[in-house]
């Protein structure tokens, strides 16, 4: 199956999987172990109670990607880069702090949850595990050029379809849970609200921006025939047409699984009483007595899968976002000692999401608090790439079409709204 004629790269035809890349690499890397857990704590606490807001985010998730991406792709600069030619630097100097707090609590939850996945399968020493997966990954980053790097980035989204598989061996009342989807069950409480605004803020997360965008600059840098569409026009209708259907397949591919991981914890562990779940290994031993032990193997393997994903891009997205916002040269396609900064903010970052875990501070059980900051946080992030996005000093002639804008900010209004409920209900 191919694509009509990709002008981008040089007029030849290319089959659909190879027009998939940052947007399916992002999707799946949303669905890393930090959100494993996430979706588990909110399918074990509410059942079917949040299945609705995992089918509403869909449209919203792609519009706010995708936005991301053009950017990236029209002006050839990441996010934070192009914040910093346009915007007050304290404003970029404060969401990038946030950003990287965020992902750092973010890639030592996901490299714990890697350790103990591992230890759940075969025994020994999660640490040890966790140390040597990070370890990997950094070296993987560090040493290989990003043009040899992504395609081992795209294979990794195949380990997603673990969760598919664990749907698969567990009984699914299907006619219940299409009920919940059109009645959804809501609760007025404040956890219901923390928890709505954790799962909205795994879903749509700011590290997600900041990674497709780079991501979009990184493979247009690295190709002898792209460039940014403001100085190459004739580009643009293919580029937008690949982003559209790379971010689309990317963010349904996201949220199907999303839907399923929520759906395996509502309907083995919510069911049997088993409501308070910290850590995605948690949710994985969990299911072992509940579902047995082939759905116990899928789910523990598919977090090591997602984390090996994960945790590169989590890294990486720190490293964009605070080298663009100092204006110091960025991407995995140099050599480390050309853009010492960037490489810098990777390695540190890698190696203080190691650091938490080997500490009396549990970075795990802090990660439904980080999902909370990243909502938070996206909201601020959000305006400005919309605000980005529909400027013709930014974007020139190839500003956000309006079904963008309007599901652009839908999505920023629902996490607003979503933020704004928690805060009060809080008060309460």
């Amino acid at each position: 199956m191919t694509v009509r004629r990709n002008t981008e790269d040089g007029g030849t035809e290319r089959p659909v999987w190879a027009n998939l890349s940052a947007g399916l690499v992002t999707g799946a890397a949303d669905d890393d172990p930090s959100g494993i857990a996430t979706y588990s704590q909110v399918g074990a606490a509410f059942g079917y109670g949040m299945l609705w807001c995992v089918v509403l985010t869909m449209p919203l998730m792609i519009a706010i990607q995708a936005v991301s991406a053009g950017i990236g792709r029209v002006t050839g600069h990441g996010l934070m880069d192009g914040m910093r030619k346009h915007y007050p630097h304290p404003l970029v100097y404060a969401l990038t702090a946030s950003l990287v707090f965020a992902n750092v609590i973010n890639l030592a939850a996901d490299i714990g949850a890697m350790g103990a996945a591992l230890q759940l399968l075969i025994g020994g020493p999660a640490l040890l595990y966790a140390a040597g997966f990070a370890l990997l990954s950094l070296v993987l980053q560090v040493f290989i050029p990003f043009t040899r790097y992504a395609p081992i980035l795209k294979l990794l989204t195949l380990s997603l379809f673990a969760y598919v598989a664990t749907v698969l061996v567990i009984g699914v009342p299907w006619l219940a849970v299409l009920k919940s989807l059109v009645l959804p069950p809501i609760r007025w409480n404040a956890q219901y609200a923390v928890g709505l605004v954790a799962l909205l803020g795994t879903t749509i997360s700011p590290y997600l921006f900041c990674w497709q965008a780079a991501q979009e600059v990184e493979e247009m840098t690295s190709s002898k025939r792209r460039k940014p569409l403001r100085r190459a026009p004739k580009q643009a209708p293919s580029a937008l047409r690949r982003i559209g259907i790379d971010t689309t397949v990317g963010m349904i591919f996201s949220n199907l699984i999303a839907f399923f991981i929520i759906l395996t914890a509502a309907i083995v562990l919510h069911a049997h009483g088993k409501v308070d779940i910290q850590t995605s290994a948690e949710a994985a031993a969990a299911l072992r007595p509940l579902a047995g032990d082939l759905a116990f193997a899928l789910f523990a393997a598919g977090i090591i899968g997602t984390g090996l994903l994960a945790v590169p891009v989590l890294a990486g997205a720190t490293a964009y976002a605070a080298a663009g916002a100092f204006g110091q040269r960025s991407g995995l396609e140099y050599k480390p000692q050309n853009a010492r900064f960037f490489y810098t903010v990777l390695i540190v970052a890698s190696l203080a999401g190691i650091a938490l875990n080997l500490t009396p501070l549990d970075p795990i059980k802090a990660l439904y608090w980080s999902a909370v900051v990243n909502g938070v946080t996206a909201v601020p992030l959000m305006v400005v790439m919309m605000l980005m996005g529909s400027r013709r000093k930014v974007m020139g002639k190839f500003t956000m079409p309006w079904p963008l804008k309007i599901f652009g900010w839908l999505a920023t209004a629902a996490m607003a709204t979503a933020a704004v409920v928690m805060f009060v209900s809080w008060g309460q």
